[in-house]
């Protein structure tokens, strides 16, 4: 098994359950990792036997762009993006902080972990 991961990708985004937080936005932290068993040889160094961790990059650019209000919903866009995209994949764990969240005390970030 192989795991590839990608840890600490910033974002900038609109997602929270209030509409102020749609409006100002904050920063996230992503982290992905994904498990799997290589499609082929991996000793034949050919791409498609990996997961391109660029095109992991970019599933979650483009989930990171769709507001929602949970971000356990945005988690599981990205690790249901990655599984479509990679059928071979064994095991996905996704994990978005939330800097500052809006709590009435002083709180660094609040985060969830999905894992299919």
């Amino acid at each position: 098994m192989i795991t590839i991961a990608i840890q600490g990708a910033e974002f900038f985004a609109y997602h929270g359950f209030y509409p102020e937080e749609q409006k100002l936005g904050t920063k996230f932290i992503v982290d992905v990792e994904v498990n799997f068993t290589p499609a082929g040889n991996i000793k034949d160094d050919k791409i498609s036997n990996t997961v391109d961790y660029e095109k992991v990059y970019n599933i979650v650019c483009e989930e990171m762009k769709n507001t929602r209000k949970l971000i356990e919903t945005v988690a599981q866009s990205i690790a249901d993006g990655v599984k479509e995209r990679y059928s071979f994949v064994d095991k996905i764990r996704v994990s978005i902080r939330k800097m500052n969240p809006p709590l009435d005390g002083k709180v660094e970030f609040s985060s969830i972990i999905v894992t299919v």
